[in-house]
């Protein structure tokens, strides 16, 4: 996950929980509803770079395999 990309997930879940905390003070159940919900996009977004993250590591893993596999046989 890029610096950028780890940016905007914590900019978008500490708005989340401004709003969240600020509608406990209006009593503004609408703004404590979309605070949650931009906290739970964030945690989804994390979760999907993560994801593509374990992903392209899996796929290093495998092809540093198959070079020393090749050397291998080659010698």
């Amino acid at each position: 996950m890029g610096i950028d990309d780890k940016a905007e997930i914590s900019v978008q879940h500490h708005l989340g929980a401004a709003k969240e905390g600020t509608s406990k003070l209006t009593h503004d159940r609408q703004l404590e509803r979309e605070g949650q919900k931009d906290q739970a996009a964030a945690g989804m977004k994390e979760a999907g770079e993560k994801a593509k993250d374990a992903a392209a590591d899996i796929g290093e893993n495998i092809r540093n395999a198959a070079r020393k596999l090749k050397d291998g046989f080659s010698k």
